[in-house]
């Protein structure tokens, strides 16, 4: 394994990361053993989140005389303080530790989301209760929305980012290189576009051979799937061929693959567009049916809310058929 110092925080940790999701569908014994063989391979970095259903529980038990050795992240998608303090002290308790190495605001999708949490009274406000307390060691910030990281880079208080980045997903790139030059830590999800590449050994050597990124994530749910990501790690260089084998597979997939650029945004109807696609990869592709449904019925305003006015198609950069592919969503969730 190889590793990076992550940003100002400090952190040596390993490049390839443990994506918390997909582990939601093991039980505790199985949990054990895919993490313990983790750390066996050299990885120290563990991200998680709040919202991962019982991911936390299943890795903070796993992690019960093993937490000295690693690196714990966790995020929460509280937005005020109060709610953000309820939210780290469920981490705590449930990571089984006294302190979190990197607590992440998560998925910030707006400016005005992120006007909130740093105002008076806003989530920022408990994450630096808690750092002063040494129970949070270090903040960090996610999104799917160039526009929100770009903004969070002009804040001294974010020491990493994490933001989808991958073969398809590459408009991340000079603001990963300027995070670089401020010495912020870039954590990379959705190294497999959701779920949407297969060739998972290039798809991370793609990702790793940039050498201003500190870490990808990948979730994982099997040995076979951890070996896999680790033999990335070893010499992450991609070959002329394989290269283009791999961005071969991304203009396959670049006809009907959502970027979440947000570009399309706002729908007069008021669907997230993105997250329609976010939850359909989660059904089709991470096998975790039950977690996207819920989120599914939860939003106020679904797929079957489109009123086909095309609006957001003339909007997309990548030209995609959106009220199709929404029709899709519809169909496998309503």
């Amino acid at each position: 394994m190889k590793y990076s110092i992550l940003g100002k925080t400090g952190l040596n940790v390993s490049r390839i990361g443990f994506g918390g999701i997909p582990i939601q569908q093991l039980d505790q014994k199985d949990a054990n053993r895919l993490i313990g063989k983790s750390i066996d391979l050299g990885i120290n970095f563990f991200d998680t989140a709040r919202g991962y259903t019982i991911s936390e529980n299943l890795i903070g038990e796993a992690l019960e005389g093993k937490r000295e050795s690693v690196y714990l992240a966790t995020k929460s998608m509280a937005r005020d303080k109060e709610g953000m303090k309820k939210e780290i002290e469920t981490s705590l308790n449930n990571l089984k530790t006294e302190y979190i190495d990197l607590y992440q605001l998560h998925n910030v999708p707006s400016l005005q989301e992120l006007e909130k949490v740093m105002a008076t009274g806003g989530a920022l406000e408990a994450l630096l209760e808690y750092k002063e307390k040494t129970m949070i060691k270090h903040i960090g910030i996610t999104s799917h929305s160039i526009e929100v990281i770009e903004k969070a880079l002009e804040y001294d208080i974010f020491e990493t980012i994490q933001y989808p980045y991958n073969a398809i997903e590459t408009q991340a790139e000079d603001i990963f290189k300027r995070a670089y030059e401020n010495n912020i830590g870039i954590i990379v999800m959705k190294p497999f576009a959701g779920g949407a590449i297969t060739n998972v050994n290039g798809a991370l050597k793609f990702i790793l051979e940039k050498e201003y990124i500190t870490c990808a994530i990948p979730g994982m749910c099997s040995i076979e799937q951890l070996e896999e990501n680790v033999k990335a790690a070893e010499n992450p260089i991609l070959k002329e061929k394989e290269r283009e084998e791999l961005l071969k597979e991304a203009r396959e997939l670049g006809d009907t693959f959502c970027r979440r650029c947000g570009y399309c945004q706002p729908c007069p109807e008021g669907i997230n567009i993105h997250m329609m696609f976010i939850l359909e990869s989660y059904y089709r592709r991470y096998n975790l049916q039950g977690w996207a449904v819920d989120r599914y019925e939860k939003l106020p305003s679904k797929a079957s809310n489109c009123i086909k006015c095309g609006l957001c198609e003339t909007k997309c950069p990548y030209n995609l058929p959106i009220r199709t592919m929404l029709e899709s969503v519809k169909d496998l969730f309503e």
